[in-house]
């Protein structure tokens, strides 16, 4: 029997592109709140793209990175995530310690670039996350842990032993996911700007063909 990849699509800022995730089928949509990224949003417009959410569409994911409980409890106060996606250098007790006190599922990103590292994540973070995703390790001096289409080597994970669900991000494409899939045997992928028209800028019609390309492995 055929398994069915999960798709998330992350850095979404508008309610044109939460509609083309849900019609293409995305499992996840992600929301932003990291200020220096291109494609932050704020509480106020994330509350308005949930509100946009058709019923039954993609599960809202919060991407933040290195949060305090401040931050995170202002974020849902008026927010209704259904994910925390952790994306800084969280340690396994403080993604603990996020699940426990705000009482949804966590998934835990981690910048890797072999297969030992992926191994290490596995092994510090199974015990406290949901899920974990696995990206491209940012280049020296990036801005940003993540999102800066950097390409990740699809093979340093295939065969990864990992009890969790996880997905694979870094630099894929509507040209590139199918391969990435392959190689690495991932159960989910997630991608940002491989379907933008611009920096922060989604694009329905490389969203329709990223799922599509995804669904066809």
């Amino acid at each position: 029997m055929s398994r069915r990849v999960q798709v998330k699509i992350c850095g979404v800022r508008s309610a044109e592109a939460v509609a083309a995730a849900a019609e293409a089928g995305a499992e996840f949509v992600g929301l932003v709140f990291f200020p220096t990224s291109p494609r932050a949003v704020t509480a106020a417009q994330a509350a308005s793209l949930a509100a946009a959410r058709s019923s039954g569409g993609p599960a809202l994911v919060g991407l933040f990175v290195d949060p305090t409980d401040e931050e995170l409890t202002s974020v849902l106060s008026s927010v209704p995530l259904d994910w925390l996606q952790l994306h800084g250098r969280e340690r396994p007790e403080r993604v603990a310690a996020v699940r426990a006190r705000f009482g949804l599922p966590v998934l835990k990103a981690v910048g890797v670039e072999t297969r030992a590292e992926a191994e290490e994540a596995v092994a510090a973070y199974a015990p406290v996350a949901d899920a974990l995703l696995f990206d491209a390790k940012p280049a020296p001096g990036a801005t940003r842990p993540g999102g800066n289409a950097v390409a990740i080597d699809a093979s340093c994970l295939a065969g990864l032993s990992c009890p969790l669900p996880w997905l694979l991000a870094g630099g894929l494409t509507p040209g590139t996911v199918a391969e990435a899939i392959r190689l690495s045997g991932a159960p989910g992928v997630d991608v940002s700007s491989g379907v933008e028209r611009a920096l922060g800028d989604k694009d329905a019609g490389l969203i329709r063909a990223f799922v599509a390309a995804a669904r066809a492995v």
